[in-house]
C-alpha cells in the first residue's frame, strides 16, 4: 500500500450549524490539515479559536434556522478579529450572497466561497488561505527573532567616544540625519565603529521602536546572498524545501543595516536598487512582490574613489545609498580622543573580568596615543582587554601592549607592489604571520574579505589573527 503524504498544515475550524455541512468539511480536509476542528455555535466557535490556534477558519454566515441576512455570522467574525486578530477566516455564503461576502471581505475575512461548493474550488481556497497563515507565522517567528538579537537595550551597546573635531562633525550627522528617514551611508577602515554609528542613527529614528536588523554582506558566501536579502519560495532552488522570508522583509518597518555593502555582487545591486525605489521585495522563485517599509543604513570600508569604480559598484545604486554619507576617521586622526577610549576599555573589561582596573603608567599612556593603530579602535579595544586579563599588581608599561616597533604612518591606499614582504630568512612563525597578515590588509586596503581570501582564510579566522597581533 503506498505510503500517504502528511497534511500540509496543522488545523482547520470549520463553523457551522449544520451537521451535514461540518461532516463533510471534516472529510474533505482531513488530508490537508493534521487536525480538523468543528463547532455549531458562536460559543463553542470562540472556545475552539482560542484552544486550537488553527491555520484557517471556515465560518458560515447564517445559524440561526432561516436566517439569510448574515448577521449572526459577521457578528462572530467581529468577536473572532477582535481577540484574534491575525486569524485567517474564509466566510461561507450562501448562492449570490456577493453582498454578504463582500461586508465579510470589509471586517477582515481573507476570502468567502459559496455553498453548495465545488469540492476543488474549496480545497483551492482553504489552501490559499492556509498558505498565507503560514507566512504570517514564518514573519512572525522571523520578527521575534530580529527583535531578540537587533538594537539592545539602553547601556548595551558602546557609545560613540570622542570629543575630537572629527567625532564632532560625525555626531553632528548623526543628530541632523537620524529624525529622518534617509538612506545612510557609513565610510571608514575597519575597526572605526561604523555599526556604533548605524547603532546611534537607529536610536535616534522615528523608528527606534522597531528592530534593527544587521546583515554582514562580507559574511556570507555569494551563493547565499540572494536566498537571505531577498527571501525564497518553496521549490525556488534544490534546498529550497518550504518558503523563507529574506531579511529585507523581516526588517520591515524597523531599519536594516548592511555592513560591508561593498561585498554584494554586481549581479544582485539592480535587486536591492529595485527594492528602494519601488518598496517592495521580490522573493527568489516568486511571481509577485511584497511590500516592505525599510529604512537603510549601509557601510563599507571601500574608499570614496573605489565606490565610484562602475566595476565595483552600480552608481545608480550608490546615489540610492548615500543620500546622507557619515565618513568615520580612523583613530590616528582624532589621537586626542584615545585617553577617553583607553579609560572607558580598561572601566568596560576590569567590570567584565570582576577585577580592579589596572592603572597605566605615564609612558603606557603616551604609548598608546602615539601608536597609529591601523585596526583602529577595535584594536585599541583588544588591547586593554588583553593587558587587563595579563595585568599584575603593578601600573600596565608599554611593554603590556602588542605595540610592536615603532609605527610608521598607516596608508591605506599602498599600492600591492610597494608592500614589504616578509624578512628573509625569519621562521619565527609569529612574526612571519603577523607579517603576512599586515601586508595582505595593506594591499587591500584594510578589506576584511579581500584579505582573508588572499590568505585563504575566513574572515573570522583572520579577525583573530588581527587580534592577536594587535593589528
Amino acid at each position: 500500500m503506498a505510503n500517504q503524504s502528511s497534511p500540509e498544515f496543522d488545523c482547520c475550524l470549520v463553523i457551522d450549524d449544520d451537521e451535514d455541512i461540518l461532516i463533510a468539511a471534516r472529510l474533505l480536509l482531513r488530508t490537508m490539515f493534521r487536525e480538523v476542528v468543528t463547532a455549531s455555535n458562536p460559543v463553542d466557535a470562540m472556545a475552539a479559536a482560542s484552544a486550537h490556534a488553527p491555520d484557517v477558519v471556515l465560518l458560515d454566515a447564517n445559524f440561526a434556522r432561516g436566517a439569510t441576512d448574515a448577521a449572526e455570522g459577521l457578528a462572530l467574525l467581529d468577536r473572532l478579529l477582535a481577540v484574534h486578530p491575525d486569524l485567517i477566516v474564509v466566510m461561507i455564503t450562501a448562492h449570490a450572497g456577493v453582498k454578504i461576502a463582500v461586508e465579510a471581505m470589509k471586517r477582515g475575512a481573507t476570502d468567502f466561497i459559496s455553498k453548495p461548493w465545488a469540492n476543488e474550488r474549496l480545497l483551492t481556497t482553504v489552501r490559499t488561505a492556509a498558505a498565507l497563515a503560514g507566512s504570517r507565522k514564518t514573519i512572525a517567528t522571523e520578527r521575534a527573532k530580529v527583535a531578540a538579537v537587533a538594537d539592545p537595550a539602553p547601556g548595551g551597546t558602546p557609545p560613540l567616544i570622542g570629543a575630537a573635531a572629527p567625532m564632532a562633525r560625525v555626531n553632528s550627522l548623526i543628530a541632523r540625519a537620524a529624525p529622518t528617514d534617509a538612506n545612510v551611508l557609513v565610510l571608514g577602515e575597519n575597526g572605526t565603529g561604523k555599526e556604533l554609528v548605524a547603532r546611534a542613527v537607529h536610536r535616534q529614528s522615528l523608528r527606534a521602536g522597531q528592530p534593527m536588523l544587521t546583515v554582514d554582506l562580507g559574511a556570507i558566501s555569494t551563493e547565499l546572498i540572494d536566498s537571505e536579502l531577498f527571501g525564497h519560495v518553496k521549490g525556488a532552488f534544490t534546498d529550497a524545501k518550504g518558503d523563507r522570508i529574506g531579511r529585507i522583509q523581516a526588517a520591515s518597518g524597523g531599519t536594516l543595516f548592511l555592513d560591508e555593502i561593498g561585498n554584494l555582487p554586481l549581479h544582485l545591486q539592480p535587486k536591492l536598487l529595485t527594492v528602494l525605489e519601488q518598496r517592495q521585495v521580490t522573493p527568489v522563485g516568486a511571481n509577485r512582490p511584497v511590500p516592505v517599509d525599510i529604512r537603510v543604513i549601509a557601510a563599507t570600508n571601500l574608499t570614496p574613489a573605489m565606490l565610484r569604480d562602475e566595476k565595483l559598484f552600480r552608481q545608480d545604486l550608490l546615489f540610492r545609498l548615500n543620500t546622507v554619507e557619515i565618513e568615520l576617521p580612523p583613530l590616528r586622526d582624532r589621537r586626542e580622543d584615545v585617553p577617553a577610549l583607553v579609560d572607558h576599555f580598561l572601566d568596560h573589561y576590569a567590570k567584565r573580568y570582576n577585577r580592579p582596573a589596572p592603572a597605566l603608567s605615564a609612558a603606557a599612556r603616551a604609548a598608546l596615543a602615539a601608536h597609529d593603530w591601523p585596526g583602529n579602535v577595535r584594536a585599541l579595544r583588544h588591547a586593554i582587554e588583553r593587558a587587563v586579563i595579563l595585568a599584575g599588581d603593578a601600573p600596565l608599561e608599554p611593554d603590556d601592549f602588542p605595540l610592536g616597533s615603532p609605527a610608521v604612518r598607516h596608508t591605506p591606499s599602498i599600492a600591492p607592489e610597494a608592500v614589504v614582504t616578509p624578512v628573509a630568512n625569519d621562521l619565527n612563525l609569529d612574526r612571519v604571520e603577523r607579517q603576512l597578515v599586515e601586508q595582505a590588509l595593506k594591499k587591500h586596503a584594510y578589506n576584511i574579505s579581500a584579505a582573508a581570501a588572499e590568505l585563504g582564510v575566513s574572515r573570522a579566522a583572520l579577525y583573530r589573527r588581527m587580534e592577536k597581533h594587535g593589528l
